[in-house]
């Protein structure tokens, strides 16, 4: 396995410097880095710690972050997607992370559903021969993510196929599927080729693996035993130093 580690919250407590945590990654032996908004990051302070560790960047978010369901926050959203891939491709990141944005009072799901997939298509003609590929991120509403629209991966996955470009799939993080009560088997059977990134944490607390209850090493080890062969994104909270929840986190998941 890959691990990727979301410097966001691994290594914070350690360093203040954003970009030395990408140093911190290498030395606890991490494959890749990812991060969330690029535009609140010193760049090129980031690009030098990444040649310098030669450590991959697995995702970052597309931003803006803007609801994708209202059809009027579309063509900003496209704008800015042209950006964010120019970033990814300037740091060498092959994933760039959407949200759908919160369920709108006054529209059907139907409608917001249509919305997602129209938004979707003309992403895909924007990424078209960049070598960069769009997750669709389904989120847990029972905890985090309150009124977020897509919190089945399974309509995450048909919005995907209705949009039937590759340059569109989705970005499954156990977490909150789990938390949502979802079986990853169940979820992506046949369909595992539309993942993109995987995230993990454990619940309660959105810990790193092996601090809670949830079942990470038996959904992990289906997506690799099923043909997912990409990064694992430890997008999680450490409850001690970081060095001593990665040394929990490969317990629970197994060593790279």
């Amino acid at each position: 396995m890959k691990y990727s580690a979301c410097i966001e919250w691994l290594f914070a407590s350690e360093s203040p410097d954003f970009a030395n945590r990408i140093r911190l990654a290498r030395d606890a032996g991490l494959d890749a880095i990812e991060f969330w908004k690029w535009t609140e990051k010193d760049i090129p302070a980031v690009e030098k710690a990444l040649a310098e560790t030669k450590l991959s960047l697995s995702s970052l978010v597309a931003e803006p972050m803007i609801p994708l369901t209202d059809t009027a926050s579309h063509d900003a959203f496209l704008v800015g997607l042209r950006a964010s891939a120019e970033m990814a491709n300037r740091l060498g990141a092959k994933v760039l992370i959407a949200q759908a944005g919160d369920d709108l009072p006054g529209r059907t799901r139907a409608e917001q559903h249509q919305a997602l997939v129209d938004c979707l298509g003309h992403a895909a003609d924007v990424l078209a021969g960049t070598g960069v590929v769009l997750g669709l991120e389904p989120l847990n509403t029972l905890i985090d993510h309150k009124g977020y629209f897509l919190h089945s991966t399974v309509e995450g996955l048909d919005i995907v196929d209705e949009v039937n470009r590759p340059e569109i799939r989705i970005v499954y993080d156990i977490y909150h599927s789990l938390v949502m009560g979802e079986d990853t088997a169940n979820v992506l059977k046949d369909r595992i080729d539309r993942v993109a990134h995987v995230h993990v944490a454990d619940h309660p607390g959105r810990n790193e693996p092996g601090s809670g209850t949830l079942e990470l090493s038996k959904s992990l080890h289906w997506l690799f035993d099923n043909g997912y062969d990409g990064f694992v994104g430890l997008e999680y909270r450490p409850t001690a130093d970081t060095q001593s929840s990665l040394a929990t986190t490969f317990r629970t998941l197994g060593s790279h």
